[in-house]
């Protein structure tokens, strides 16, 4: 039962995943000014295929496992977020509505982990390098915001 459980997970992560496929970051993004401590793109889809088969198998642990419908709850409330984010920031090119939607996937995944924990302690374990990438990921679009203040006038005006 479990690994049918981690099937559909990997396979929710990888829809949500899919949305960097249709909404890639292009030269808009080449363009824009970023920190120093940006991620090479290489480590975008490395980092993301861990971080999807450790999420599938958090959610797969906990499925199985009683008392989990918060935990349930917050992971489904997470991978909603996740996918929104993409399309905000690369498909609409909002990268303050970005930020507020990693502000909320933040808190999903803080809660969740949590949560997570207290159902499983591995699935809880196994959030906490999504957390630690999301929140690199936080500040990454907070730097672009704030090194880019032209772009996000002329996002404002939109």
């Amino acid at each position: 039962m479990i690994w049918l459980c981690f099937a559909i997970f990997l396979a929710t992560c990888f829809a949500a995943g899919a949305t960097g496929a249709l909404f890639p970051p292009g030269k808009w993004y080449e363009d824009l000014n970023k920190p120093t401590w940006t991620p090479p793109n290489w480590l975008f889809p490395v980092a993301w295929t861990t971080l999807y088969l450790l999420m599938a198998g958090a959610g797969a642990r906990a499925a199985v496992s009683p008392d989990n419908s918060v935990a349930m709850a917050l992971w489904a409330l997470q991978i909603a977020l996740n996918g929104l984010w993409t399309p905000v920031f690369f498909g609409l090119r909002r990268i303050r509505l970005g930020l507020v939607v990693l502000v909320f996937l933040w808190i999903a995944v803080f809660w969740g982990t949590i949560e997570l924990w207290q159902v499983d302690w591995l699935a809880g374990l196994m959030f906490v390098p999504y957390l630690a990438w999301v929140s690199v990921a936080g500040a990454l679009n907070m730097s672009v915001m704030r090194l880019n203040p032209e772009v996000v006038r002329a996002e404002a005006r939109r």
